[in-house]
């Protein structure tokens, strides 16, 4: 009978479709630069923002309140969901 070993923590290996660089379009590199980046980086430089610009809504955090120029990425939305931030930023990078 064959054992299993126990998967070591940190293993796992990032997906590639993640690291692969994407090219911003002009809205977005405004706020994550002009060079092409992973999605994880473009997600990071969001975050990095919105904290910075104390943009996160205070009474429920998972909701982001945009300035004028996260509305220009956010398609007018004056307010978002973290989880829609996602979907709206997808449609600015190639």
């Amino acid at each position: 009978m064959a054992t299993k070993k126990p998967a070591k923590k940190g293993s796992k290996k990032p997906n590639a479709a993640f690291m692969k660089p994407l090219q911003p379009d002009t809205v977005l590199a405004e706020v994550v630069g002009e060079k092409p980046i992973p999605r994880t980086e473009i997600t990071k430089r969001l975050w990095a923002y919105i904290k910075k610009n104390k943009l996160q809504n205070p009474k429920d955090r998972r909701r982001i309140d945009a300035d004028d120029l996260l509305k220009a990425i956010f398609n007018g939305k004056k307010q978002v969901s973290m989880f829609e931030m996602t979907k709206l930023v997808a449609g600015h990078v190639s």
